[in-house]
Order: structure tokens, then C-alpha cells, then sequence
């Protein structure tokens, strides 16, 4: 499966809520929307999940030879924002309905049911109403109903919603499995060290517009970021010394001739080290590349002016 995103806009009355995005998915990837509330994630879902259209720009789906401007609801598995289970319903009825309005048989769904509650350890409580069920238990089976019928594209939002640290751990797993079954998923989150673990690709945005794109590294290296070096030195070498390299913007000593070192973040880090070697022998070289959560949060500030106007 291949999903092409090219140019899409859409406009609610005087709000410009999604402006000239664009990204490609392939078969079996994990695919991460990021981006604070109003950056216009959900209104890329709707519009995948055809819920709303494009005012410009297209959607396109290409699965099994077959090609589409639309995806397809057969081809389709959706975890929406606000949850549409039925609280006085057992677990059981509940998942048996929506994997039959897919078009599962009775076996087939008690089949894949069986599979997900054992993931979920759920099994023994399959019988119970889902009103007597806690958030976070309530939320598995949402997972699992958007799953029975084994689609092609999965999109997820917000699938960490309500869930302790152990239980979140235990959708990363979800999702991992996910993959290896071959499907493709779409997932919308604010829990970057959950999507760090996960995402191939990732598109970060803040009102509308992408911001950065792409595999992690390369978004690091989108975002030209300050670098951090960590170094430790054979001889002695003072902070002050260390100050007056090229691109070097500040100094912190550590323990004895080992420091870290915050370098500008288009400065090249082969000509650090050659100006280092100058002044000492090095006998430890760690460079700490910033985190998702961390790039998020650079990224956020830089447009944070953007978003204010």
C-alpha cells in the first residue's frame, strides 16, 4: 500500500486550518503527525478518513494494483479522538458488532478477538460491560475494535490517550505488531518518547504548515539544532581555551578534563575536533544528539510567533 498526500488545504470559515501539506507513506511504515493542539493534525485525519475533502490538493491510495482518490473503508482501520463504544454493552458485543459491520464472520471475528484481549490481558474480563471498565482498559478495546478486520491503513489518534506508563509501553508493542503483520499506520499523539520508539517518518507541524519532515535523523539535521559534545583530554586544557573555538558557543566543565561542550548548529563537527587536537590529546568524544521531545520543543519556539499572529 502507498498513500500520496500532495498539496492539501482546507479552511474552516476564516480559519486556515491545513496549508499546502504533503507526504507520502509506504506499505507496513509508521507514520507519526505531530504538533500542538490547532497545528491541524485532526483535520488531516477527517480528511483521510473522508470525513471532510480537501479544498485543494488530492489523496491518493494505490493498494493491491488497484488505485483510489479516496481511502477506501474497507482498506480502513480508525481510532477516533472522542471514543464510540457502547458503555452498556460487554466487551464481547461490543467488538463483535464492529468487526461484523466490517464484514467478518462470527468466527473470524471471535478469532482475531481472541488474539488482541490475550495481548491486551483482557481475556477474563470479555464479558464484562465496558461502563465497568477503567479509562485506560477502555481505550485497549478501542484499539482492538480499530484492528479486528486486519485493514491495510490504520490511523490512530491519539492512541496513548488515558493510559498509565506501563499500559502505553504495551501499545508500543501493539503497534510494533502491527507492522510485522504488514499494515501501515497513521498515529497522532503528544508522547514523543512513544514515537521516537516507533515512527519511520514523522511530520511535524504548528499552524497548519509543515514544519520539519521525515526519518528522525533527518529531521535533526532539518532543524539545526545546537550540537552537544561531550569531551575528555589527556592533558590539561582550560575552559576558557575551549571558549575560543570556532563555533564553539559555551563551555561546561565537568569532572577533571572532561567537558561539555554546546556547539552552534551549523558548525561542522570535523573542524571542532581538528581545532581541539590543536590544544590536546582527546581520550573521549560523545556527541548527544537532541531527542524527538527535545526537537519538538525547539520547533515549537521557533514558531511560536507564527502561531501568535
Amino acid at each position: 500500500m502507498q498513500l500520496i498526500v500532495t498539496a492539501i488545504s482546507k479552511a474552516y470559515a476564516s480559519v486556515q486550518a491545513v496549508k499546502q501539506v504533503s507526504f507520502q507513506i509506504n506499505s507496513g511504515e509508521i507514520f507519526a503527525l505531530l504538533g500542538p493542539n490547532g497545528a491541524g493534525k485532526s483535520s488531516i485525519i477527517r480528511m483521510l478518513v473522508g470525513m471532510t475533502q480537501p479544498d485543494s490538493g488530492s489523496i491518493m491510495i494505490s493498494y493491491q494494483d488497484q488505485h483510489f482518490d479516496h481511502v477506501p473503508r474497507r482498506f480502513l482501520g480508525y481510532l477516533p479522538e472522542d471514543r464510540g463504544l457502547y458503555p452498556d454493552k460487554s466487551i464481547e458485543k461490543n467488538l463483535l458488532y464492529l468487526a461484523q459491520l466490517h464484514g467478518l464472520t462470527k468466527s473470524k471475528a471471535l478469532t482475531e478477538m481472541d488474539y488482541w484481549l490475550d495481548v491486551f490481558e483482557l481475556t477474563e474480563r470479555r464479558h464484562e460491560d465496558l461502563k465497568q471498565l477503567s479509562k485506560g482498559n477502555q481505550q485497549k478495546v478501542q484499539l482492538i475494535a480499530a484492528v479486528l478486520h486486519q485493514p491495510a491503513l490504520v490511523i490512530l489518534d491519539e492512541p496513548f490517550s488515558g493510559l498509565d506508563p506501563i499500559n502505553q509501553e504495551k501499545v508500543v508493542v501493539f503497534l510494533k505488531q502491527l507492522k510485522a503483520k504488514g499494515m501501515t499506520v497513521i498515529l497522532s499523539a503528544h508522547q514523543m518518547a512513544m514515537v521516537e520508539k516507533l515512527a519511520d517518518h514523522m511530520l511535524l507541524m504548528a499552524q497548519g504548515r509543515v514544519v520539519l519532515a521525515g526519518t528522525l535523523q533527518h529531521i535533526q539535521q532539518q532543524s539545526q539544532q545546537q550540537q552537544r559534545m561531550k569531551i575528555a583530554t589527556a592533558s590539561a586544557v582550560t575552559t576558557e581555551q575551549l571558549q575560543q573555538l570556532r563555533g564553539v558557543l559555551s563551555v561546561e566543565p565537568l569532572q577533571a578534563q572532561h567537558f561539555l561542550l554546546t556547539l552552534a548548529g551549523d558548525v561542522s563537527v570535523s573542524d571542532c575536533l581538528k581545532q581541539l587536537l590543536q590544544h590536546a590529546e582527546l581520550t573521549l568524544i560523545e556527541m548527544q544528539t537532541p531527542d524527538l521531545h527535545q526537537l519538538y520543543l525547539a520547533a515549537m519556539a521557533k514558531h511560536k510567533p507564527e502561531v501568535a499572529a
